[in-house]
């Protein structure tokens, strides 16, 4: 007769006295309890002391980063289930030391530090280099289209705006005059009816869709207002220059006013445009015409008003557009932003401009595919001193193309010279790292993390959400370096 192992549910005293033989040694909850002593958490500590000292005393913030990193590292995102996890979990018990912070609690810490906690990722980056994970010698850079918390079904045209307005004005006339129509035996027969309801609904409709039409005409004014200040001074930086040459001062009076009829389409008392941490990153302008009025198709989503309708895979979704970098020698993520434009063709410079500013170091070569591809970015590439590889056309897995060799007419000498880099020995070997490289980052984060949707709404705070994710995955990658194991765990 087969007997069983022990066991005994009620019995107490089933985890060990201390948290440190909860889990066995070198487990990630213990590695980042050792990595977030380390890092820097002023810019959170600021805004806790900032605050009244009276009343409850607040978690301290060692604990609450180091319960988000772990959530966000294990792919848990729901305020809800990060408490859940801080009664059941082992790991997140060890990291909140025994607390059980309510999910409001989470909620509010993660919201309120949300751009500190991003600004974390250049410190844990630093960490990786510091480890010698960072190598630079090739980063591959890659977009993908992330679901924004919002549905595509809340977007409306400008045009469909327009209509539904005018429809909704004539529903409410015809509520009033049926209600006026409604005469005393009827009343008495079935009842009086108050369409009261269905009228406030309307109006609540109309005046939605009015402040929508008028957020949309400011955003397409600010964006205009701000090309065309740029477009005044690069055209007084060129009368200037060529005042400097007697034959030219004609030319430079035609500039000059050109700039003057520029200047006078815009008001400087008019609103900036809308806030954006990643300014440097190209971002959506609704199309509009030369006056500045919305064009018809101009949408804008109720929800999340600065997301866009994107096409990933072959299907329309609400979207943002999060943008890598990844070093090719462990995976690790140099750089991570995020805008609303689709197209990635304005990608390139930015991103290396930010791997260059995180790493304090310029990349050997760098990698894209052909979404990213336009002569100013092989001109900044060079200029810093990077080998661009971006694709001109679609590759196979081994990294020739698949192209015709004959580019078409309209293709400029910059695509034939990189059409023949890539087709060189070298470069089908350097363009081969990318599939290797930044593509199984993606993956890793959207499969074994299930991270496939943003949980805030917003541009900016999306941004921070996308540099938690990236400074996380560095985590992982960092964990399971040998060296940084040990240096912690002394």
């Amino acid at each position: 007769m087969k007997t069983y192992r022990p066991y005994s549910p009620e019995q107490s005293f089933l985890l060990p006295p201390s948290p440190r033989e909860w889990l066995p040694d070198g487990h990630l909850a213990y590695f980042i309890l050792g990595l977030v002593h380390e890092l820097d958490l002023g810019a959170i500590e600021r805004v806790v002391q900032a605050k009244d000292p009276r009343g409850e005393r607040p978690y301290s913030p060692e604990m609450m980063t180091s319960v988000l990193l772990y959530a966000y590292a294990s792919g848990v995102y729901s305020s809800r289930r990060i408490e859940r996890a801080c009664v059941e979990d082992v790991a997140f018990r060890v990291l909140a030391g025994g607390a059980q912070p309510h999910f409001t609690t989470v909620n509010d810490f993660r919201a309120t530090h949300l751009e500190a906690l991003g600004g974390l990722f250049v410190q844990v980056l630093k960490a990786c280099q510091s480890e010698g994970l960072v190598k630079l010698g090739h980063v591959a850079i890659d977009g993908t289209k992330m679901k924004a918390n919002a549905s595509k079904h809340k977007a409306m045209s400008y045009e469909r705006m327009q209509k539904d307005d005018a429809r909704l004005r004539a529903e409410i006339q015809e509520w009033f005059e049926r209600a006026e129509a409604v005469d005393a035996e009827e009343d008495a027969q079935h009842g009086t009816y108050d369409p009261k309801e269905e009228i406030r609904l309307r109006e609540e409709r109309l005046a939605k869709m009015a402040r929508a039409k008028e957020a949309l005409k400011k955003e397409v004014a600010a964006a205009r207002a701000v090309r065309l200040r740029e477009q005044a001074v690069e055209l007084r930086k060129k009368a200037e220059d060529m005042t400097r040459t007697p034959t030219k001062r004609a030319e430079a009076a035609t500039l000059a006013k050109k700039r003057d009829q520029q200047a006078s389409l815009f008001d400087d008392d008019q609103d900036p445009p809308p806030p954006s941490v990643d300014s440097d990153l190209p971002r959506n302008v609704p199309p509009h015409r030369p006056d500045g009025t919305p064009k018809p198709k101009a949408q804008r989503n109720f929800t999340d008003p600065e997301s866009r309708i994107m096409m990933r895979d072959g299907a329309f979704l609400q979207a943002y557009n999060a943008q890598i970098a990844v070093d090719d020698k462990h995976q690790i993520i140099v750089a991570a932003a995020v805008s609303n434009q689709g197209p990635d063709n304005e990608y390139f410079e930015p991103m290396l401009r930010r791997v260059v500013e995180n790493c304090d170091a310029v990349p050997a070569t760098a990698t894209a595919d052909n979404g990213y591809f336009s002569e100013a970015a092989v001109r900044y590439a060079e200029h810093i001193g990077v080998e661009p590889f971006i694709s001109v056309g679609k590759h196979r897995n081994d990294g020739t193309q698949d192209a015709a060799p004959d580019l078409p007419q309209h293709h400029t000498d910059a695509k034939r010279r990189m059409r023949a880099v890539l087709e060189s020995q070298r470069g089908r070997e350097i363009y081969a790292l990318r599939k290797s490289t930044v593509e199984p980052v993606f993956g890793q984060i959207r499969a074994p993390r299930r991270f496939g949707q943003f949980s805030f709404r917003g541009l900016v705070k999306n941004r921070c959400e996308w540099l938690l994710v990236c400074l996380t995955h560095n985590i992982l990658k960092l964990w399971r370096a040998p060296a940084a194991r040990r240096a912690l765990a002394a």
